[in-house]
Order: structure tokens, then sequence, then C-alpha cells
């Protein structure tokens, strides 16, 4: 899962410069038209979006391995259990 870790930051990196870069341009901006610009179309609204699914898609990701490992405790507790069943 490392690499999906490293790729999640990558991303969020390459996301994070565009957002930045909008947010500093909408507060230099003076004109209401251009700060319409930078807000509503340009980067700042796409990148908080993108970021916000890159995020939970990485924590699912992550959480994937656990949860593999929890069923298959389950299915080796339940094989025991009817081992124990059929033995009694």
């Amino acid at each position: 899962m490392r690499w999906m870790v490293v790729m999640m930051w990558a991303s969020f990196l390459v996301l994070l410069v565009p957002l930045l870069y909008s947010a500093i341009k909408f507060f230099k901006t003076e004109q209401t038209k251009y700060q319409i610009m930078y807000v509503a179309i340009a980067i700042f609204v796409c990148c908080i979006t993108f970021m916000g699914v890159l995020k939970v898609l990485g924590w699912v990701m992550l959480c994937r391995g656990g949860i593999k490992r929890e069923i298959k405790r389950l299915e080796l507790r339940i094989a025991e259990l009817s081992d124990a069943v059929k033995k009694a």
C-alpha cells in the first residue's frame, strides 16, 4: 500500500500548487470580474474538490488491507467452530 500513499501525496501536492496560486491571485485582485474568474471558473473550486476526493480514496485504500485481514480471521474462526461442532 506504500505506492498508494506515495501516489496520494504526489497528487495532493500537484493540486496544492494551483490551489495556492488561485487563492493568492483572488486576494490580490481588486476587480470583481477577475475574482469571479479565479474562484468560480478557474482552479480554486476544482482543486478543493479533487483534494477531498483524493483524501477519501486514499483513506479507503489504506483501510482495505485491514478489512481483508479481519475477514480472513473471521473465516478461520468460523472454520474452527465448524470443526468443533462436528467433533462434539
